[in-house]
């Protein structure tokens, strides 16, 4: 995978899935000349976070290879994927043995225990339904857009085309394209600002270039014309509140300079304390202060007088 399309999806994919995972792209299974496009391991101290990740924390919730495509998957290409998951499983298990054998070099046997690893799955995912490959893996419906393989196989299909227009699968609908990619991010542009999606999906979305939109037939312009719009508006505001950080950021060092200058000490804490502080009205009355002061506690009266003599904050 190499085109523009490709890296969006495996680096959106990655990100998502380290909200509640530890996630990689481009793992080499060694044993063979192969790649995982993401694999993902769940961190069970994440699992609050995986609960609200809709559709893809299910996906993830034991470890799993991720396949996606941009074309609908040939029996042949899963084939291949779950070529990868058992080469991978198997390079799983000698890990582990050679760890358990680093632990206990003298352990005098022939036969170690074989170590318990478990079988990660496999979560192929194309634009289209693959209809070999559900009928070649007796493959079944467990939700709209989702089949299971048949048991004894850890496989699951997600058909992009099929999934509902629903937040739980918005961040796998936006591993779409043409109109369904563009719905996907008309929902997203519609979500608070604060979403963990777009955290996640917007910075990807603008480092890929897909804000700069290829032409579209007549029937996606209102579409289209609207994702444009909410890109421009989206990255000013990033802009703007990048360029209120760094006048916040100068006027704060200001301040400290103000009071190297007078010769004034500041404890770590209260440097700290300034450093942070994002309010230009703020900044500017303790700069006007700190002109003048004679100490500490002139610039920060509230907070300084509530400091130790060591100062250091005290232990709660």
């Amino acid at each position: 995978m190499h085109n523009r399309s490709d890296q969006f999806t495996k680096s959106l994919l990655r990100d998502g899935l380290s909200l509640a995972s530890a996630a990689e792209t481009e793992v080499e299974v060694l044993a063979a000349t192969q790649k995982i496009d993401v694999y993902s391991v769940p961190d069970p101290a994440r699992e609050s976070e995986r609960a609200a990740m809709g559709l893809l924390g299910e996906l993830s919730a034991e470890p799993s290879l991720f396949e996606p495509f941009n074309g609908t998957p040939s029996l042949r290409q899963v084939r291949h994927c779950l070529r990868k998951q058992l080469t991978w499983h198997h390079e799983l298990e000698r890990r582990v043995r050679s760890a358990a054998r680093s632990v206990a070099p003298d352990e005098d046997t022939d036969t170690p225990p074989q170590p318990a690893v478990a079988f990660p799955a496999l979560v192929v995912i194309g634009p289209g339904r693959p209809e070999t490959v559900l009928d070649a893996y007796r493959c079944e419906p467990v939700q709209a857009g989702v089949y299971q393989a048949v048991p004894g196989l850890a496989m699951r299909v997600v058909v992009l085309a099929e999934l509902p227009r629903t937040r739980a699968t918005l961040l796998l609908r936006l591993l779409g394209s043409g109109r369904r990619f563009r719905e996907a991010v008309a929902d997203l542009a519609a979500l608070p600002r604060d979403a963990w999606e777009k955290s996640i999906a917007v910075p990807l979305l603008l480092h890929f270039g897909f804000d700069q939109q290829e032409p579209t037939t007549d029937e996606e312009d209102d579409v289209s014309a609207a994702i444009r719009a909410w890109f421009e508006e989206y990255t000013q505001q990033l802009r703007d509140e990048g360029r209120n950080q760094g006048r916040a950021e100068e006027a704060a060092r200001a301040v400290l300079t103000a009071l190297r200058v007078r010769g004034i000490a500041v404890p770590d804490i209260l440097r700290k304390r300034i450093l942070i502080e994002k309010d230009p009205e703020l900044l500017e009355r303790w700069l006007e202060r700190a002109i003048v002061a004679a100490s500490i506690a002139d610039v920060l009266p509230d907070l300084s007088g509530a400091m130790p003599a060591d100062g250091r904050l005290p232990s709660s």
